[in-house]
């Protein structure tokens, strides 16, 4: 009996499935996948526009007083990655069974272009989320915390489907010795199977995932103010910024780093549909390390999300209370200065966008090779053979941009590390 070749087709869909099954953080947040390439092949830095729905205000009574102003908005995603791996394998290889060459080739290079994926958007996507849970010498992820995590959630309007917790190697450890008997089994998942799944409890799906970074806070202090009576967005009208730069003075030869959790003195979360206060200080993520070098001179720190305080805007999202205006509040970080923590992650699906585009099928220029599509996630491989060098290489790509849709329906758990 003949031996059936492996096809670049069938190699490229093994791979797309291998891949897809190890991604057990960009595998649960939102994907795209943008067919407008198919034909000539997308350029690092093309620029995805993700859409995201207006929000509108209401009135009462027969008159209408105002009318909302429509505000389109989309986040402007770039396609900036190109991640790949590079393997060889024989012609003789390529009659091998499928499974057998999928075990010795395809699963440890689809491992390692995983572990390179899945550790930048996590670097990234930890840099977005405001909310939090815990920061203190006690890093133990009790069910309270988790439960806390989930509370986060909801009170951002996180429908209670689609969430996952990613639990870094300590704190599944220690969450499963707290929770014995509450995890369903993983086989209840109603997904296809992924590495590092642990089960289902609280409403989340639970993984372990080793690749969750840490965060080293700056050595800002309390001391620090805003600087400026008008920072921020304060118009009534419908207006919407994903992110606000104000000053800050005061201090001396301190630091805020990137993925720095801070509130302000008199700026109060409200929710998001009836615009109350709620009580609780407003969160915000800091977004580039700044060092703040002179007590007398102000240095800009960027925000996320944006200060928007302005009554009547259907955007709003906190409001000032007990003071007169944005200037000389008092800036507060959580959890202690300059002290490593480690971090769980727990989310809805739309807190994160990660978008796909083509790249060019390049065996329209004679290389083997073939371009497919699988649940959101576009992949190439190309195999040509080299003259100059009398190999045969062979490459398989992605080319991905990841950013934040939705990062309130995100929540970090964070507890303190002892490096000593």
């Amino acid at each position: 009996m003949a031996n059936t070749i492996l096809t670049p087709t069938v190699i490229t869909r093994e791979a797309l499935r291998v891949l897809h099954q190890k991604l057990n953080f960009v595998g649960n947040v939102n994907r795209q996948y943008d067919d407008r390439f198919a034909q000539q092949g997308a350029k690092i830095g093309t620029t995805l526009n993700i859409r995201m729905p207006s929000k509108y205000t209401t009135g009462s009574g027969a008159t209408i007083s105002a009318y909302n102003d429509h505000v389109e908005r989309s986040t402007p995603l770039s396609v900036s990655s190109q991640t790949w791996v590079a393997v060889s394998f024989t012609t003789a290889e390529l009659t091998m069974q499928l499974d057998d060459f999928s075990k010795r080739i395809i699963e440890p290079a689809m491992a390692q272009m995983a572990a390179s994926i899945e550790s930048t958007a996590l670097s990234a996507a930890y840099k977005l989320v405001d909310n939090y849970t815990n920061a203190t010498t006690d890093g133990l992820l009790t069910f309270k915390r988790f439960s806390q995590g989930s509370q986060k959630l909801t009170e951002n309007l996180a429908p209670l489907g689609d969430r996952t917790t990613i639990l870094s190697p300590f704190s599944r450890v220690e969450f499963m010795d707290v929770t014995k008997g509450l995890f369903h089994a993983s086989q209840n998942i109603s997904k296809q199977y992924r590495d590092g799944v642990i089960g289902t409890t609280g409403g989340f799906d639970v993984y372990e995932n080793t690749l969750l970074p840490g965060h080293t806070t700056g050595s800002l202090t309390t001391a620090a103010l805003t600087n400026g009576a008008a920072l921020g967005t304060s118009t009534t009208a419908n207006a919407w910024v994903s992110q606000t730069t104000l000053s800050i003075d005061g201090v001396t030869a301190l630091t805020v780093k990137a993925g720095d959790i801070i509130t302000f003195s008199g700026v109060y979360a409200v929710h998001p549909e009836s615009k109350a206060n709620t009580g609780k200080l407003k969160t915000f993520v800091v977004q580039s390390d700044v060092t703040l070098t002179t007590a007398a001179n102000s240095y800009d720190v960027t925000i996320k999300p944006g200060l928007i305080y302005g009554s009547g805007n259907a955007y709003q999202n906190c409001a000032l209370s007990g003071v007169a205006n944005t200037d000389g509040l008092t800036v507060t970080r959580a959890g202690a200065a300059s002290s490593a923590f480690g971090q769980d992650l727990q989310f809805h699906k739309d807190a994160f966008v990660f978008a796909t585009a083509d790249l060019e099928d390049v065996s329209q220029y004679g290389a083997w090779g073939a371009r497919e599509t699988m649940d959101g996630i576009s992949m190439r491989i190309a195999r040509q053979y080299a003259i100059g060098t009398d190999t045969v290489p062979c490459r398989i790509d992605v080319m991905w941009g990841f950013g934040g849709l939705y990062p309130e329906l995100a929540n970090r758990h964070m507890y303190e590390l002892d490096l000593t």
